[in-house]
């Protein structure tokens, strides 16, 4: 698969550790930037993966910013983009089986090295699982039909 690697400077402690473990996964790793750990905007990055994420030209993506929360909001008003901010392993399998969520988000303020890279493997490990899941996705797209049926269950 193709990834590809975006963060702005609060990220940028992680982009190695967490690029080398793309990378030894077997995955092509396209690095977007940036490249040092002077200050930057971080929409910037978040939008150079999610629209390539968007357009089919990368398969994945993996952003880190401070929190990984404005990363998944920038990056997740592209169409065909699923972006998730995580801070442990369960959510991000979860986020993989059930949403099929493209774009990995992570918090470099809110995570070490360690808990990045096990959530990463965590992420890498699961498919997803389609179904009734992909029913669901089909309803977030504007496929509402048959929504009305279950809108009395909490």
């Amino acid at each position: 698969m193709r990834y590809g690697f975006g963060c702005d400077h609060a990220g940028f402690e992680l982009k190695e550790p967490l690029m080398a473990e793309l990378a030894a996964a077997g995955h092509e790793v396209i690095d977007v930037g940036t490249y040092d750990a002077e200050r930057v905007d971080f929409p910037v990055y978040a939008h150079k993966v999610a629209q390539a994420v968007s357009t089919g030209e990368l398969d994945m993506g993996l952003l880190v910013c401070g929190t990984g929360l404005g990363m998944a909001l920038a990056a997740g008003k592209y169409p065909n983009v699923r972006a998730v901010s995580v801070s442990e392993s369960f959510s991000a399998r979860m986020a993989r089986r059930h949403n099929d969520a493209n774009v990995l988000c992570l918090g470099a303020r809110v995570l070490g090295t360690g808990a990045a890279v096990e959530i990463l493997q965590a992420w890498l490990q699961e498919d997803f699982l389609g179904g009734r899941y992909a029913e669901r996705l089909e309803m977030m797209r504007g496929g509402y039909k048959g929504v009305e049926r279950n809108s009395s269950r909490c």
